[in-house]
């Protein structure tokens, strides 16, 4: 069985991939900045297989002090905290406020997560990253600037630091988790926190060193940069 670290726990896709993980009969350490009933109601029922430790990824203090909360091997670390950044229309104004704090999530907050669960990562080792379709040079539509910004910052980030870790045999993986029913995808989004964790799910048992470093969808399936 697996021991694995999934930041942003508390809702969405990471409550879900929280809960298939305890489902499979893996170990998980919930890193959410706030606990939510559902991940605590989720750690009650677990039998000890889930703990909650605090974690705001855009807090060094914080992300330390998570990260050593134990001492064990983590094979699977996801990398899912996110927020929407702005929504309206930024050409005339933008809330910098707001885009520094999507950055210190989105961009900082992963690798900050990263190094300080360093030490407890082997060869063989994933660190699965929630990105998105929106920070690719592919998407055809405008808006979500800060957001945009933000992902496609994360994928070449994490892009060169699957370059630096591929000696040691770690993987890294970019995922797209889908249009998802989320309080940020919205309730007409295409998928489920269900379907999309058990795509998450799958992707951080299978990711091979081979194709460390690549941008795919939740259903496995490549993404164009």
């Amino acid at each position: 069985m697996a021991t694995v670290a999934i930041t942003g726990a508390a809702r969405g896709i990471g409550l879900e991939l929280a809960a298939q993980h305890i489902a499979a009969g893996d170990t998980v350490l919930a890193l959410p900045r706030k606990a939510s009933p559902a991940l605590e109601e989720l750690a009650a029922s677990s039998g000890g297989k889930l703990t909650i430790h605090l974690c705001d990824v855009a807090n060094d203090a914080s992300v330390r002090a998570a990260a050593a909360s134990g001492d064990g091997v983590i094979d699977v670390l996801y990398n899912v905290a996110g927020v929407t950044g702005p929504m309206a229309n930024e050409l005339e104004g933008a809330d910098w406020d707001a885009w520094n704090e999507a950055f210190a999530i989105m961009v900082q907050g992963p690798l900050r997560v990263l190094q300080a669960f360093l030490p407890r990562l082997r060869e063989g080792s994933r660190v699965i990253n929630v990105t998105s379709q929106i920070g690719a040079s592919t998407w055809p539509m405008g808006g979500f600037y800060s957001y945009a910004a933000a992902k496609a910052a994360l994928n070449r980030l994490m892009r060169s630091v699957a370059t630096d870790l591929k000696p040691k045999g770690i993987v890294i993986g970019l995922v797209h988790p889908g249009w998802v029913q989320t309080d940020m995808g919205g309730p007409n989004a295409e998928i489920t926190p269900h379907e999309s964790a058990a795509g998450l799910l799958k992707l951080g048992t299978e990711w091979t060193l081979a194709d460390t470093g690549e941008f795919r969808k939740w259903n496995g399936e490549p993404h164009a940069w």
